[in-house]
């Protein structure tokens, strides 16, 4: 296969030739986790919202009532699928056939964007369902170029790396988590998926500063933000330690970084993501509008600078 630099992202030297999709091609505005509790809400009262994003994994299946909702709601609506078991960052060469199932379920949605973690969840041929962190360091980091490599080669499409949560820090890191994601948005050309709630919990944790962390970031590649709720807790010492729950609203701090994030990249597709103690689908689409205010009050802020209107 002849690879050519893609016209979006002059730095990356690995695309594949033929595939210039964006970052993300959804529309600048909130949206929410699709969530079986909520298919009928949402099909009988519209809602609102830029898009819906779905775990790839909850889909790989041919049929059954998950494929029927979504196949209605995906008529009206955007649609983001967010993979939660490729394993990028594990040791081992990507399971081909997950790979094959997941390049259908794209193929038959055709979604405006795919992303996926930086984390790994396989280990000799079994499967953990969590997202484990890897030690940032130069072998990490190539595996996880040659695992995205693999993913845009078989997908035909540009996918968005999401950054992680973390608990445990590596001995044998010997970059800095940013610095280690600028590697690989530089050496694949992937996107990157803006995780504020992620940056807020892993920085409180090991006692960085969040917003520092996040400038540092690529920010021209973000193709998606994500915010969630965290938990609190404590570590073996008393020490306290955020959990990336998202069982709870999103904090006051976590919205704050989304208020700077939204000064540098502007109007960005953002979704509230809620995964565990469900609230009835109108709270979280009113949670959903408090980012939907924002982008709005952004992107009209935008069109009076273009016209010259004064701040």
């Amino acid at each position: 296969m002849s690879l050519t630099t893609p016209a979006w992202h002059r730095t990356s030297s690995r695309w594949p030739s033929g595939v210039g999709a964006p970052a993300s091609a959804l529309p600048a505005r909130a949206g929410l986790g699709l969530k079986p509790e909520h298919f009928r809400d949402i099909l009988e009262t519209r809602p609102r919202l830029g898009f819906f994003e779905i775990h790839a994994e909850n889909y790989m299946v041919p049929g059954g009532p998950f494929h029927h909702y979504l196949t209605r709601i995906r008529a009206d609506y955007a649609l983001s699928v967010h993979g939660v078991g490729l394993s990028i960052g594990g040791e081992a060469p990507l399971d081909e056939a997950h790979l094959d199932r997941l390049a259908a379920l794209l193929d038959r949605y055709q979604p405006e964007s795919f992303s996926e973690h930086l984390a790994w969840s396989t280990h000799t041929g079994h499967y953990l369902a969590d997202l484990l962190p890897a030690p940032f360091n130069e072998a990490t980091l190539n595996r996880v170029c040659a695992h995205i490599d693999r993913v845009h080669d078989r997908l035909r499409r540009r996918m968005l790396l999401e950054n992680p949560a973390t608990y445990v820090e590596f001995v044998s890191s010997d970059l800095a988590e940013a610095q280690f994601i600028r590697e690989v948005v530089q050496r694949t050309g992937c996107g990157l998926l803006l995780d504020l709630n992620n940056a807020y919990v892993s920085c409180t944790n090991h006692g960085r500063d969040p917003l520092a962390y996040i400038l540092e970031l690529p920010l021209a590649a973000v193709g998606e933000i994500h915010l969630a709720g965290y938990a609190r807790d404590a570590d073996s010492l008393g020490a306290p330690l955020l959990i990336d729950s998202h069982g709870s609203p999103v904090a006051d701090a976590v919205w704050s970084l989304y208020d700077v994030a939204l000064e540098r990249l502007g109007p960005t597709p953002t979704l509230l993501e809620r995964d565990h103690d469900l609230p009835t689908f109108a709270t979280l689409y009113a949670e959903a509008l408090l980012a939907e205010q924002r982008l709005s009050r952004l992107a009209v802020r935008g069109e009076e600078i273009e016209m010259g209107v004064p701040a």
